[in-house]
């Protein structure tokens, strides 16, 4: 097969599973769902008023935890014979890439819900929603390539949950301070002109992500 067909078999195969576990699936909505509702019993029923930027911060972190408690589990529950058997099929460049696709599927649909839910439960500031949209799809592929490789560093690790955690959120950092200034000047309305340098740096921030997990997941793959 190609590497095409490879992606696109693997791409069904993530989908049939999930489809299979709906449990999976529906956790992380309850996670979202729980979350929100926290926020909006500490902000509205003590009567606090949320301020632009709080709102801003709260959606990106909620946004983040999702993103990590969904793709922690991309390699880790992979076992050692599953993992033999991938190896003798498919090229490892095309596991990576599957891998990453559908967790930026999963994290663009989150995002979405996670968006309308949070809006709807802690009003919406945004002025200029395509621009917030846009950061949204970046963003989740951003997290999704991010932690997709680092999950696969983490499943090499009898420690993977810790791993993980300990590898993923400094790397994440950078990243979620670039999506919260482009989100920022979203609901303020600013220009688009005002993001072209962050939009073109979060862009060059995924595609290089996405380049070196091509290149390096092989050696990881048979190491």
């Amino acid at each position: 097969m190609t590497l095409f067909q490879e992606i696109i078999a693997l791409l069904k195969k993530e989908i049939v599973l999930e489809w299979r576990r709906k449990y999976a699936f529906n956790g992380i909505l309850l996670y979202i769902i729980s979350t929100i509702f926290v926020c909006y019993l500490s902000f509205n029923l003590q009567k606090s008023q949320l301020n632009v930027l709080t709102w801003n911060a709260l959606f990106w972190i909620i946004l983040l935890f999702t993103a990590t408690n969904a793709i922690a589990k991309s390699f880790v529950q992979e076992n050692e014979g599953r993992q033999l058997y991938y190896y003798t099929l498919v090229s490892p460049e095309a596991i990576i890439l599957s891998k990453i696709i559908y967790n930026s599927l999963l994290m663009w649909l989150m995002s979405i819900l996670g968006y309308v839910i949070y809006s709807v439960v802690l009003g919406n500031p945004v002025q200029d929603k395509i621009l917030f949209f846009v950061n949204m799809l970046l963003g989740g592929l951003g997290f999704s390539a991010t932690l997709s490789m680092i999950s696969a560093i983490a499943s090499k690790s009898n420690n993977s949950g810790t791993l993980m955690a300990v590898l993923g959120f400094p790397v994440m950092i950078p990243l979620l301070l670039l999506l919260i200034k482009i989100s920022k000047n979203a609901i303020d309305g600013l220009s688009l002109s005002v993001s072209y340098d962050e939009i073109g740096t979060l862009f060059a921030v995924n595609l290089i992500v996405i380049s070196v997990s091509y290149l390096l997941f092989p050696y990881l793959w048979r190491g």
